[in-house]
């Protein structure tokens, strides 16, 4: 057992509160200044420091969001007043997550697949974090539906690596979010999401147990059994809702304290939707585990689109984010209606 078991096991609980999710924002710079590109913000450090300012000081947000993942460079930068971002977080209430993985390399051998790198000194790099108040981390493994893919190679060298990070995480205090992202990207039906959705869990939870992971310190990040993007035959909300906690009831420990799901290519709505009918009493008494949100885009991406790099933007921008917290903390708890949509976010 890790000195730190009763830690982990009450911020596990903590991440998935009631009313809260998690609020993904971890993009590495280079994902981050692709996104500044599309809507015209400068590519700079400064902009991603002001932007990551605007977000983590949107007014009330510990209400509806119980904790925050950060990147390297985040967890390191301060207000324009000086005051660290890890200390207006603990102020809001918001645990501090960490990204710790390297990014998605290509698969030695497998065209078209990849795995996640960045197991080489993680266990100093956790120790640091943890002294600068992180208590969760998160690891993103990416599997790809494709003509032959995903192989069992891919499968079982991302689910090894991710229960490898698992065990390093909780042996140094922090909770590990376990995300393996099956992207919606692709022609693929829902059958063959569910099937592989099915297939990836099955393999990271074995990987997890042969660790020594414990079930109960970790919370799972997996993507919704959707159907791909470019298949002519779209899953209706109901369809997802369904066949994902089937897949995630076959596959997942009861002692699992949370899952949060990834957001991975849904609109807005759609990802609110999916989550609410997923937390509706038919759906939700069949689950063990309490069912919420770690959204990055689908909180971020209007309050992003309106700042646009413009300082006189960020209270409207601040709205937009706080009204999306607050559209899928009502979806973690079966409350959302399209209605809110309409509705501008509270002051």
């Amino acid at each position: 057992m890790s000195q730190y078991t009763e830690e982990l096991r009450s911020t596990a609980k903590a991440m998935v509160a009631p009313n809260k999710g998690i609020l993904a924002m971890d993009e590495s710079n280079r994902t981050c200044n692709k996104r500044f590109q599309k809507v015209g913000i400068d590519t700079t450090e400064e902009k991603r420091r002001q932007y990551r300012q605007l977000l983590l000081t949107t007014p009330n947000l510990g209400d509806y969001i119980s904790g925050a993942i950060l990147y390297d460079e985040t967890i390191r930068q301060k207000t324009d007043d000086g005051k660290p971002f890890t200390d207006v977080m603990k102020d809001q209430g918001v645990i501090i997550g960490i990204k710790v993985d390297t990014g998605a390399k290509d698969l030695a051998g497998h065209p078209g697949e990849k795995v996640t790198e960045g197991l080489d000194g993680l266990r100093d790099r956790i120790a640091e974090y943890y002294q600068m108040g992180a208590r969760f981390a998160k690891w993103r493994a990416v599997i790809t539906i494709g003509d032959g893919i995903p192989t069992p190679a891919c499968l079982e060298a991302n689910a090894h690596a991710l229960a490898r990070y698992a065990a390093l995480c909780q042996e140094g205090g922090l909770v590990p979010i376990v995300e393996p992202e099956v992207l919606i990207d692709g022609d693929h039906t829902i059958d063959r999401c569910h099937e592989v959705t099915n297939q990836t869990l099955n393999t990271v939870f074995n990987q997890l147990y042969a660790q020594g992971v414990a079930f109960d310190q970790m919370v799972l990040k997996p993507s919704m059994v959707i159907a791909g993007k470019q298949c002519p035959q779209q899953s209706t909300p109901q369809e997802v809702a369904e066949r994902t906690i089937q897949c995630l009831r076959d596959n997942v420990p009861a002692s699992v304290p949370g899952i949060a799901f990834l957001s991975g290519g849904q609109t807005v709505e759609q990802a609110a939707q999916h989550l609410n009918i997923m937390n509706s009493e038919s759906l939700i008494s069949q689950c063990p585990w309490r069912i919420t949100f770690s959204y990055a885009r689908a909180i971020q991406g209007p309050g992003m689109e309106h700042w646009a790099g413009d300082a006189n933007n960020v209270k409207k921008a601040q709205e937009l984010i706080q009204h999306r917290a607050q559209c899928n903390s009502a979806a973690s708890m079966g409350k959302y209606s399209p209605d809110m949509e309409k509705q501008p976010a509270m002051a």
